[in-house]
């Protein structure tokens, strides 16, 4: 089958874009305020997007709460989702009004991050601080602007339970990390194999 973006003619019950594009690592999104109020979200477009400076990106749909908070303080964590806290994760995707924390609705810790004024989730086996660096308004092929604003940040501190550590590797068979696959479904990334890159052809 083929079908064109613009006219979104797939013939299928749900927009299949989201189910392709898997599996997606969750970011667990910590932000406070500049009243102090507390937020976090889950954000199922977000990735590792550089290893020099470590920067992850993730990406809004719309000016929610936590866009907000990042604009107003350019800080913000994010908390490793492992299967253990899967359901609190759940919880705090909640739609409330702004100032609500989620932390208390998952029934979560709040711990605030070593070097930035964000808070993160104590119970996750991994968390980062991170900086804003950029904030961008994603826009379309044509030159318009879309709904999405893309928020990149540089992780200056890692937080991680020494538990999941195993022969000096965070070990994901310990960590059971979840990702979020298309329409409501998930997937626990916890089985993995090794594979070594190609060694390049003699020159002769």
């Amino acid at each position: 089958m083929f079908y064109t973006t613009d006219t979104n003619l797939h013939g299928l019950p749900h927009d299949p874009f989201k189910a392709i594009v898997t599996p997606r690592p969750i970011g667990w999104i910590g932000s406070k305020g500049k009243d102090g109020s507390r937020n976090l979200s889950p954000y199922s477009f977000f990735n590792a997007v550089s290893d020099r400076p470590k920067i992850v990106m993730f990406s809004s749909s719309g000016r929610k709460d936590t866009l907000r908070n990042v604009e107003e303080t350019g800080v913000f964590t994010t908390s490793f989702v492992g299967a253990e806290i899967l359901k609190p994760m759940n919880e705090s995707s909640v739609v409330v009004p702004y100032g609500v924390d989620e932390f208390s609705i998952a029934g979560l810790t709040a711990r605030t991050g070593e070097l930035v004024d964000a808070p993160y989730v104590g119970e996750a086996l991994a968390a980062f601080e991170c900086k804003v660096t950029e904030i961008h308004r994603l826009k379309t092929a044509a030159g318009g602007f879309s709904d999405s604003y893309a928020v990149f940040g540089e992780v200056v501190g890692i937080h991680i339970d020494e538990r999941v550590l195993r022969d000096g590797r965070f070990d994901a068979a310990l960590a059971r990390p979840m990702a979020r696959m298309g329409y409501m479904d998930y997937a626990e990334a916890s089985e993995t194999f090794e594979l070594l890159r190609p060694t390049p052809p003699s020159q002769t």
